[in-house]
């Protein structure tokens, strides 16, 4: 469970990315962040790993505060919280198995990271991964050989081999077209109820918001202006959420 106990955010030059943020997702959701650029999609969601700091408030991560979290309990929560994002963050001229044989690296000793030092269920658990997003056939591919859905794809992968109880997907297919947007938001969808994962994602496509998600939070200025099912999500909501008024 993810819970955000009056979060505020206030950076540096006076923007408020979070305006007393009250908001608790459960476990096994399917949660689309949907409004204007600036609204607050990418704070909210970048808080939860704390690549962002809140200015005020409390998160709390399955009983567990990250916002008091010291630097050894940090690294342990993200061992568990997976992050994919628009711009893929693979390195591209490593093969498709080394990315996502990455996706562990926080979670093991110094010298095993520096080395590599994989096991053989390492390996085998990487293949079952990249098999769940169907490139069981491009693990020794380089990463800047494939697609840009292929690419979003070893990163879902690397976050399943991760084995992340939460997956936070900042505008996954922002630089994707809309047959590969599909494939990928179903591969997520099919994630989230197949291996019971909690989904929180950002995404400016309110069709596909609907279309995938169990609960839709709409975001203007830092605050949360609707909080619901998908089929609760009325033209008059979504006149407040882009425009600050109803019809």
């Amino acid at each position: 469970m993810i819970e955000f106990r009056d979060v505020t955010k206030v950076y540096g030059n006076g923007t408020v990315g979070l305006d007393h943020v009250n908001l608790t997702i459960g476990d096994g959701e399917f949660v689309a962040v949907i409004g204007l650029s600036g609204a607050g999609k990418s704070t909210l969601l970048r808080s939860v790993n704390r690549l962002i700091d809140v200015t005020t408030g409390e998160i709390i991560v399955d009983d567990v505060s990250i916002t008091k979290a010291d630097r050894r309990q940090l690294r342990q929560m993200r061992t568990r919280i997976g992050m994919i994002s628009q711009a893929f963050n693979l390195v591209k001229r490593n093969t498709v198995q080394r990315n996502v044989l990455s996706g562990k690296l926080g979670s093991y000793s110094t010298l095993k990271s520096v080395f590599g030092l994989f096991s053989q269920a390492d390996y085998d658990l990487c293949s079952e991964m990249l098999a769940k997003v169907g490139l069981e056939n491009k693990l020794h591919s380089r990463c800047d050989e494939l697609s840009g859905g292929q690419q979003q794809r070893v990163s879902i992968a690397r976050t399943l081999f991760q084995e992340a109880d939460i997956i936070l997907a900042d505008e996954p297919v922002a630089s994707l077209d809309p047959v590969t947007s599909q494939a990928i938001m179903g591969d997520l969808k099919r994630i989230n109820t197949e291996m019971h994962k909690t989904v929180l994602i950002n995404i400016h496509s309110v069709p596909l918001a609907k279309q995938y998600a169990s609960r839709i939070i709409g975001m203007r200025a830092g605050k949360i202006v609707f909080d619901g099912g998908a089929e609760d999500l009325t033209e008059e909501q979504l006149q407040m959420i882009y425009q600050g008024e109803a019809k």
